[in-house]
């Protein structure tokens, strides 16, 4: 088993430091939700189905991400503060290539 360190700046703009594992197949919005960093019911509400955007965020580092599917694109058409680095973060998937990882939450409203 090997852990990965995210850093991850919630909605108050506390960053925090998490260890993440690579072999539980996780998502970024189930680890988000894990360490209770946004307040239940305010992320992953559709269940990582792409099809909410409340698990929104701002990659802020330069790491090479899997390339967005179509659902991912069409929901973050209909979001709100939408910036060029927004992602899903129920689209990417917890792996090695992720350690050093920076990202911010989006604004729920």
């Amino acid at each position: 088993m090997l852990d990965i360190t995210i850093h991850i700046t919630d909605r108050e703009g506390v960053v925090h430091e998490v260890q993440a594992p690579t072999d539980m197949a996780m998502n970024l919005m189930e680890v988000v939700k894990g360490f209770e960093l946004a307040p239940e019911g305010t992320i992953g509400i559709c269940g990582g189905m792409a099809m909410c955007a409340s698990c929104q965020c701002y990659i802020e580092s330069d790491h090479q991400l899997p390339q967005q599917s179509e659902d991912e694109l069409a929901m973050l058409s209909e979001a709100f503060f939408v910036k060029p680095n927004s992602r899903l973060g129920c689209q990417i998937l917890i792996s090695e290539e992720l350690d050093g990882l920076k990202l911010t939450l989006a604004p729920e409203e």
